[in-house]
This record gives C-alpha cells, sequence and structure tokens, in this order.
C-alpha cells in the first residue's frame, strides 16, 4: 500500500518560532508605543505564543483591532522583517530531532507538505535557509491565498497533490483542517496550543521523534 501524504504545519510543529518571533514582537510593539498606538508594558511568554500559528490578520484584529487594515499590514511586515534578520543571524531553531524526523521520512517514501499561515516571503526564507526544497513536495503560505482558513487551502493542495492525507500540527486551525476533510491528525502537545486545543485529536504527541512510529501504524 502507498504511503500516505503528509500535511505539515510550520511553525510550532517544525519551527520552534518563539525564539525569534518573540524578540521581533517586542521590538514592534516598541514603535507602537513610539507612534502613539500603545502604553508601556510586559508580556508574559504565554501571551506572545497564543498568535503563532494564527494568521496576521487574525492576530491584530484580536489584538489591536483599532488599527486600520494599512498599519496592520505594516506593522506585521515589520515583524517579518526582524524574523528575517533573526533568521539570518542564525537565531532561528527548528525543534531537537525535527530535521532528522523529516529527513527519515523523505527517505522512507512519504511525500511531505508545508501549510502555514505565514507570508510568502517568510516561507521562501525558511525554506532557502533551511535548504527544504527537496525535503517538501509542496509549499504553500496562507498570504497566497488571502489568509482564508487552511481547510480551505487544502481544496487546493488536494487537487494539486491527489494521495490520501495525514495531517501534522499543533493548533486548532490544523486539527480542524483533518477533521473537516476526514484526515487522520497528530496533534503536536510541545507546540503553541493551549491546554486542551487538540482534544480529539486521533493521535496526541510530546515529541516530534515519537512521528515515524504513530505513521508506521497508519500505512
Amino acid at each position: 500500500m502507498d504511503k500516505k501524504t503528509i500535511i505539515f504545519d510550520y511553525d510550532g510543529t517544525l519551527h520552534n518560532c518563539a525564539i525569534v518571533y518573540q524578540a521581533a514582537f517586542l521590538k514592534v510593539y516598541d514603535q507602537l508605543i513610539e507612534d502613539g498606538f500603545a502604553r508601556p508594558r510586559t508580556f508574559t511568554d504565554e501571551e506572545m505564543n497564543r498568535w503563532l500559528g494564527c494568521s496576521a490578520s487574525d492576530m491584530w484584529n484580536t489584538f489591536m483591532p483599532q488599527l486600520s487594515k494599512k498599519q496592520q499590514d505594516d506593522y506585521s511586515k515589520l515583524i517579518g522583517k526582524y524574523m528575517n534578520i533573526y533568521l539570518h543571524e542564525g537565531k532561528a531553531r527548528w525543534y531537537p530531532c525535527a530535521m532528522e524526523v523529516i529527513q527519515r521520512l523523505k527517505q522512507e517514501g512519504y511525500q511531505l507538505i508545508l501549510l502555514s499561515n505565514c507570508s510568502t516571503s517568510y516561507m521562501e526564507a525558511h525554506k532557502s535557509y533551511f535548504g527544504l526544497g527537496d525535503l517538501f513536495t509542496g509549499f504553500y503560505p496562507c498570504e497566497k491565498y488571502q489568509y482564508i482558513p487552511k481547510y480551505e487551502v487544502f481544496e487546493i493542495i488536494k487537487k494539486e497533490h491527489p494521495a490520501e492525507y495525514v495531517a501534522v500540527g499543533d493548533r486548532f486551525h490544523d486539527m480542524e483542517l483533518a477533521k473537516r476533510h476526514k484526515l487522520p491528525f497528530v496533534g503536536c502537545l510541545y507546540g503553541y496550543g493551549a491546554k486542551g486545543e487538540l482534544d480529539g485529536a486521533d493521535y496526541q504527541i510530546q515529541d516530534i521523534a515519537a512521528l515515524p512510529a504513530i505513521l508506521q501504524r497508519l500505512v
């Protein structure tokens, strides 16, 4: 039987993006203060990490809905700019063993696809920096599709890559995709989801290293 195609989320599933995101978020918050849109305050890691895996529009519409669409876009781009700087300074990190797991799955014949609530430039930067072009068959940043829900982008993916799928991710957007399309779902509890957010996942893992054994059960 052919192996299933695996559709991966990126941030919080493979890439431990809090390392660069938090630093970029705080830099932009300082800019918001300077521009008169915010007051000085401190943020916990949990407060900042809650936005990871969400689309930029969802983040800003919840965090600072008083900003205009253009202002939200401008500050989003500024966060992206700083994250890209930190990436090329060598500060970005994948989770321990994540790259080894991806390489192993590729070698074992799985087709791998990335679907992320990120910008196109962000995905292209990580694709280049981490050498992902030979590991993943498809790259789908949600910005390319005006940040429609992941389950809607998946309609496009399955037409371009017909296959039997498994979904892997750390947020409710990823589980929603799986549930709507009746896919097996592996929830990554080490990511940025809130407690209980991935209740209902077919499988839950505390470490990406546990993924290959689960996939073997699904072949």
